[in-house]
């Protein structure tokens, strides 16, 4: 299934020729801030699947465990609409709220737990960690965090 995904603007775009192989909320702090938002929530895909078009920049900074992350961003409106990391190189992550598809395949994984905001209620059955799951000093469960 085809998608296109792109920027406040419309120069920036990410088209997808297949469905996602996740789709995520992040609640770490510096997601929060990039987004402006309590979350950030983004769909992974293989980088063969992703066909980027127009022009961006690249915000560059140290993620989980010391390895980097660079974040894509459309120079005209400042949109983030595409990262990728470290992590593993053969992924791109694209911004959910890009897609401004309702219909989006929900989020499955939530990650960074740890700074979640109290009152943000998950659906039951998310795969949970309270840091990232590629940290080996993740923490997953599927219960709710207790304060």
């Amino acid at each position: 299934m085809e998608r296109l995904a792109q920027c406040h603007c419309g120069s920036l775009r990410a088209k997808t020729s297949t469905d996602p192989l996740k789709v995520s909320l992040c609640h770490c702090r510096d997601c929060q801030r990039r987004t402006g938002a309590v979350a950030g929530s983004g769909a992974v895909f293989e980088k063969t699947e992703v066909t980027i078009e127009g022009e961006r920049k690249l915000f560059e900074r140290d993620g989980a465990d010391g390895r980097k992350v660079r974040f894509h961003f459309c120079p005209n409106c400042g949109t983030s609409l595409y990262w990728e990391g470290d992590f593993n190189p053969n992924l791109c992550i694209v911004a959910v709220g890009a897609f401004a598809d309702p219909t989006f395949p929900v989020p499955l994984v939530s990650v960074f737990e740890q700074s979640r905001h109290d009152w943000f209620q998950l659906p039951d059955g998310m795969t949970r960690a309270q840091r990232g799951l590629v940290s080996p000093a993740a923490a997953v469960d599927d219960q709710p965090r207790s304060n």
